[in-house]
């Protein structure tokens, strides 16, 4: 996937995204996330609940701030995806690089892995696009 551009520094752009709470904000999908008080850190557990219901169990697998970031999710045993972000500064703030390795398992899994990874391409871009500008518009007002 191609990165997208963010005009605030890495380490705000990191911060933004690691933290679960932020995702509604930003997330498209998203109702809301079910995850306690915890700062984010490696192994980090929470639920992540879309708008038509699904209830995706998600782990942050991977942890190297300002660097990169990893997570781990699964929704009914049968579809598992993993996201990457890579955060690289710019002169102007930073690129968030997404890389997503999605699987869905049974009979039907690799057409239906397919289309979500389309779809899921398309839903991402979109969303960090969306993240950059909250945060964009965070860093004007002050």
């Amino acid at each position: 996937m191609r990165p997208v551009a963010f005009d605030v520094p890495v380490e705000v752009a990191f911060d933004y995204l690691v933290e679960p709470r932020n995702r509604p904000e930003w997330q498209s999908s998203l109702a809301r996330v079910e995850v306690g008080a915890e700062e984010p850190h490696e192994g980090l557990q929470w639920v992540d609940v879309t708008r038509i219901g699904v209830r995706a169990r998600m782990r942050l697998v991977e942890l190297n701030r300002p660097e990169l970031w990893s997570e781990w999710g699964e929704w009914r045993d049968r579809v598992h995806a993993r996201l990457t972000l890579g955060f690289v500064p710019t002169g102007r703030g930073c690129l968030v690089v997404p890389d997503l390795v999605l699987g869905v398992d049974g009979w039907l899994g690799r057409p239906v892995t397919a289309l979500l990874l389309r779809l899921a391409h398309r839903a991402i871009r979109a969303d960090l696009r969306r993240a950059a500008r909250v945060l964009s518009e965070r860093s004007a007002e002050h």
